[in-house]
């Protein structure tokens, strides 16, 4: 696994989980953000963490799936 996204409520957190998923992501964000994205800090949208799924999966990452969303947690 080189990246994770876990839930967080309605959202995901974004937690690289190997050396390839930090190069991965300092190729796509700014150096200002590095630090808070090596530290499994940031947090995305449902929308941002698909993107980011499969972006990072064309790129030859391996991520693990997002949770589908359950009738409970629309509620």
């Amino acid at each position: 696994m080189d990246l994770r996204l876990l839930a967080e409520g309605p959202s995901f957190r974004l937690v690289p989980a190997s050396v390839h998923g930090i190069l991965w992501l300092q190729t796509h964000f700014e150096s200002e953000h590095w630090e808070l994205l090596a530290e499994g800090h940031v947090i995305v949208s449902r929308s941002d963490a698909e993107t980011l799924m499969f972006d990072a999966s064309e790129a030859g990452l391996n991520v693990n799936p997002l949770p589908s969303l359950s009738p409970t947690q629309h509620a």
